[in-house]
C-alpha cells in the first residue's frame, strides 16, 4: 500500500525543533524559573489557556531585547537530533517546510533561518520595547554595545492564544495544493490538529498526556528522524538513495524498527505498517 506523501510540514519550536523553552531560558535568566516553567507547562498540558500566562510570563521577567536576542543561541546549542537533517531531507523531496511557534519571534526567526526555513515560512510572536530604557543612545548597529532596551509588551494574536494556530496554518497554506501535517508537543499544537491532514505528536522533548492521548500519531523518540517516515513516505528513501540525506532515512527505519510511533487511529497504523513492510522489505 502506498503512504501519500505531505507536501507542507509544519513544525513547533519550543520543545519540537529546540528542546528548550525560550520564555524558560528567559526566566532563568531572570531568577523567576520556577513559577515561569510553572505557567508554562500549564498552558502546554492545556490546564490554563495560552492567553491566561502568555503576559503573565513576560511581565515576570521583563527582559532586555539582548535578552531575548540570547535565546537564538540557546536554541541552537539544543537541536533536537537530527531536526536540521529532516528539514534538508523535506526540502530535497520538494516538501515545503514552515515553523509556527508562540516563542519570540526574533529568535525563532533567527533559529528557523539556521534550521534552512525561508523567514516567509516562519512565524512567531512580536514584541515591543521601551526605545527609552537602557543605552538608547547607541545605534543597534554598534555590535560593540549590548541591546539593554527592555520589553514592554507583546503584539497579540493567533500565536498568543490556545488555539490560534489554525488561524496561522490556513493562512500559510492558502490555496497551494497538497496535503499537510503538523508536528508538535503542546495542546496549542493539538488544537490546531483540524487544518492539516495529520497531526503528529511529539513526546521527545516533553511527554504531555493529552497529546500522547490524542494525536493520531505520536512521535517519542529524541530524534525527529521517523517524522520522514510518515511525511515523505517510507518510498521516500529510494529518491535519496546515493545522496547525503540518505544517512537520516536509514535512522527513521532503524528508530522504527523499534518502536517510535504509537498510533491512536487503527487504520492509519494498518496503512502505515503495510506501507512500511512493503519497503522494508523490498529493501531487505
Amino acid at each position: 500500500m502506498r503512504w501519500p506523501p505531505y507536501k507542507h510540514v509544519f513544525f513547533d519550536c519550543d520543545s519540537t525543533l529546540s528542546t528548550v523553552e525560550g520564555i524558560d531560558v528567559l526566566a532563568e535568566t531572570a531568577g523567576k524559573k520556577w513559577r515561569v516553567e510553572v505557567l508554562t507547562n500549564a498552558a502546554m498540558d492545556g490546564k490554563l489557556d495560552l492567553e491566561d500566562v502568555y503576559a503573565k510570563r513576560l511581565q515576570a521577567v521583563r527582559p532586555t531585547h539582548e535578552q531575548i536576542r540570547q535565546i537564538r543561541t540557546v536554541y541552537k546549542r539544543n537541536i533536537v537530533p537530527d531536526a536540521q537533517a529532516v528539514i534538508a531531507a523535506l526540502q530535497f523531496l520538494g516538501h515545503q517546510v514552515y515553523i509556527i511557534s508562540g516563542g519570540l519571534a526574533e529568535p525563532v526567526e533567527e533559529f528557523g533561518f539556521f534550521l534552512g526555513v525561508p523567514k516567509q515560512n516562519i512565524r512567531a510572536v512580536n514584541v515591543d520595547y521601551d526605545h527609552l530604557s537602557g543605552d538608547w543612545w547607541y545605534a543597534e548597529t554598534d555590535f560593540q554595545k549590548p541591546i539593554r532596551k527592555r520589553y514592554i509588551d507583546y503584539e497579540e494574536g493567533a500565536l498568543t492564544v490556545s488555539d490560534g494556530k489554525a488561524q496561522i496554518v490556513k493562512e500559510l497554506l492558502g490555496t497551494q495544493n497538497g496535503r499537510s501535517l503538523l508536528i508538535g508537543d503542546g495542546t496549542s499544537d493539538l488544537l490546531a490538529s483540524h487544518t492539516v491532514d495529520l497531526f503528529v505528536g511529539f513526546g521527545g522533548v516533553v511527554q504531555r498526556e493529552r497529546v500522547k492521548a490524542e494525536s493520531p500519531v505520536f512521535l517519542h523518540t529524541p530524534s525527529l528522524a521517523p517524522l520522514l517516515l510518515l511525511a515523505a513516505g517510507p518510498a521516500a528513501i529510494r529518491q535519496v538513495k546515493d545522496t547525503p540525506h540518505e544517512a537520516v532515512f536509514n535512522k527513521a527505519f532503524t528508530l522504527t524498527n523499534t518502536g517510535a510511533f504509537d498510533f491512536n487511529h487503527e487504520r492509519l497504523k494498518q496503512k502505515f505498517q503495510e506501507a512500511y513492510q512493503t519497503v522494508h522489505t523490498g529493501a531487505d
